[in-house]
């Protein structure tokens, strides 16, 4: 099994991947098997299990990790072909909301689709790399800070905005070294919703 994300972005492969039993058959796969252990371990026909088996298989989500002889017949024995899979969630989005939404820099819509593009495109460029024998080279930063009022957050985008672009003069400029997408997002920390909202 490789140690690497795999991006599922196309329909078909996402669809192969996210029905409740195929779902069930990748997880159990993190550990090799065929299809009459899981047949056994599910109670599920055999024949069942072997036909979401060959999905899986075309899809490219699983491999053949051996063969074995067991009563008379050849076994295959199959395992997940990547240790995690990631959906590009742009597939499930709906179309582009145009300009507008693009350059506001506060709504949650061009937040959420920004964060999207991150996932599809780090992905892909991690699985170019490996198959170079490389590493590929990222960052991230984070930090919690607390805002008492809605213009305390627009003053520290307005101020962070500014400091990043003063940082990114000293480096390379356009056309000189690799050029690297620094993406700075906001939003509500997950474990504070207790906590009341800004007015």
């Amino acid at each position: 099994m490789s140690d690497s994300l795999a991006l599922v972005d196309d329909a078909a492969t996402a669809r192969a991947a996210l029905s409740p039993l195929r779902r069930e058959l990748l997880a159990r796969l993190r550990t090799p098997a065929s299809a009459a252990a899981l047949s056994e371990a599910l109670g599920l026909p055999r024949q069942k299990i072997g036909y979401h088996l060959r999905i899986l298989e075309k899809a490219g989500l699983i491999a053949k990790a051996d063969t074995r002889k067991r009563r008379g017949f050849t076994e295959i024995v199959f395992e997940l072909a990547s240790d995690a899979l990631v959906i590009d969630p742009m597939l499930l989005a709906p179309p582009d909301p145009g300009a507008v939404d693009k350059q506001d820099r506060f709504a949650s819509d061009h937040l959420v689709r920004t964060a999207a593009g991150i996932v599809r495109d780090v992905s892909r460029m991690r699985a170019a790399a490996a198959d170079e024998g490389s590493r590929l080279l990222t960052f991230t930063i984070e930090a919690d800070v607390g805002f008492a009022r809605p213009a305390d957050l627009d003053t520290f985008a307005a101020r962070l905005s500014e400091a990043v672009a003063r940082i990114a003069a000293d480096y390379a400029p356009p056309g000189q070294g690799r050029r690297y997408r620094v993406t700075i997002a906001g939003h509500p920390a997950a474990d504070t919703r207790a906590e009341p909202a800004i007015n």
